[in-house]
Formats: structure tokens, C-alpha cells, sequence
């Protein structure tokens, strides 16, 4: 007698796995529809890219309009610059950055929050400015950002910082001045500014798109 060897039941593979964001459109196209659940996904998206804007700008960057000629001939007013704000978290405050800054208590012209100037000087060095020119620690600084012959002057300004009075910078200020010497409202009428008040710096000069600069 002959046997048969039965035949080996087939089994099924399992299924190939849905993507759980498929799944999860068709689940609410049940729901309320395609439409709705398009509108749903829609309305998602748009929510997590204003989230991710919000973020950069509040820790990382942000755009900011020039209000005045204050930063003339460097920054004209209506540029557009933008702002690194974690500059100063990995680094230092360097002579010569341009940086944002929250407007000092003391400054109570205006309404702008944040005014952007040049550091000029840094903690424990002592200003001198004469003969159009300004001194730190004695020796001249060289300000090729500024146009020829600037006029700098502190004939109308509280803070004089003659030979025999010199402004000494604090520890953990800074003394910041405008580029436009004859028509900026910075240190000499204000003092130095605190270090923890900084913003961020300026890097990039982004509008216009003709005076694309880095700072």
C-alpha cells in the first residue's frame, strides 16, 4: 500500500507594514473625510514650520531693520541685517563687532527696543577722544570702516572722555559708538553698555541685494 505524504499547509507572510502616516490618513479620512484630513496635514505642516521659525529666530538668528544713519556709511537706513545669537555664547566680544544690543534704561528717546552699534572698547580700557580721533589705552584705533576725515566729536555729548577725565570701561561693559560719529546717539551720551545686554552680532548685510556684505 502506498502512502502519501500530505503536502505542508502554506502559511501566509504577514503583510507588508503600512506606514504609520498612511495609516493614520486614512484613519481620519474616516473620520471627517479626505478633504478634512488634507486640511488636518496642511494645518500640521504649517504650524511646525512657524514653530521651527520661531525657535531660530528667538535662539539663533534673526533679521533686523535699520532705523537711522547712525551705522552710516556701513549700515543705510532700511537695510536689513542678520543677527547671530549664539555668537557670544561659544565666543567673546571682539573689538570692531558690530552688534544688537537691548536699548540701555537710561536711553529713553524713541520707542526702538534694540539699537545696533560698533564695539569700540572693552572692559578695563579707558577712551580718549581728540582731534577726531578716538584712543584707547593711549594708542589711536584704526577705524578703516569710517569714511576719511571723520568728524568725531563729544562737544554736545555728556560724556566728554578728555585727556584729564578719560571713560574707563567697567568690568563686563562694553563702549559702543555709532559709525556715523556726528550723528549717533551711543556711548558717549549713554556710557557703556552691559555685556549681558547684547543680542547677538550682526554678520551679514542681507538687504538691499546690492549691498550684499558680510560685517
Amino acid at each position: 500500500m502506498t502512502s502519501t505524504t500530505p503536502s505542508p499547509t502554506p502559511t501566509s507572510e504577514p503583510p507588508f507594514p503600512t506606514p504609520s502616516s498612511a495609516t493614520g490618513h486614512r484613519g481620519l479620512a474616516k473620520l471627517i473625510g479626505p478633504t478634512g484630513a488634507n486640511i488636518v496635514e496642511w494645518i500640521v505642516v504649517v504650524a511646525g514650520a512657524v514653530g521651527l521659525a520661531l525657535v531660530i529666530k528667538a535662539f539663533v538668528l534673526q533679521a533686523f531693520f535699520i532705523p537711522s544713519l547712525s551705522m552710516a556709511p556701513t549700515l543705510e537706513q532700511g537695510d536689513r541685517v542678520l543677527v547671530n545669537k549664539l555668537a557670544y555664547r561659544v565666543g567673546d566680544v571682539s573689538r570692531g563687532d558690530v552688534v544688537v544690543f537691548e536699548r540701555p534704561p537710561s536711553e529713553t528717546a524713541g520707542n526702538i527696543p534694540d539699537l545696533i552699534k560698533r564695539v569700540i572698547a572693552l572692559p578695563g580700557e579707558s577712551i580718549v577722544i581728540k582731534d577726531n580721533k578716538v584712543f584707547v589705552d593711549g594708542e589711536p584705533l584704526d577705524e578703516s570702516y569710517l569714511p576719511a576725515n571723520p568728524l568725531i566729536s563729544t562737544a554736545t555729548t555728556p560724556l566728554k572722555c578728555s585727556d584729564t577725565d578719560p571713560c574707563v570701561v567697567p568690568p563686563k561693559k562694553l563702549w559702543v559708538m555709532g559709525d556715523n560719529r556726528p550723528d549717533s546717539k551711543d556711548s558717549r551720551f549713554f556710557g557703556p553698555i552691559e555685556e549681558s545686554s547684547i543680542v547677538g552680532r550682526a554678520f551679514v548685510l542681507v538687504w538691499p541685494l546690492n549691498r550684499l556684505s558680510m560685517l
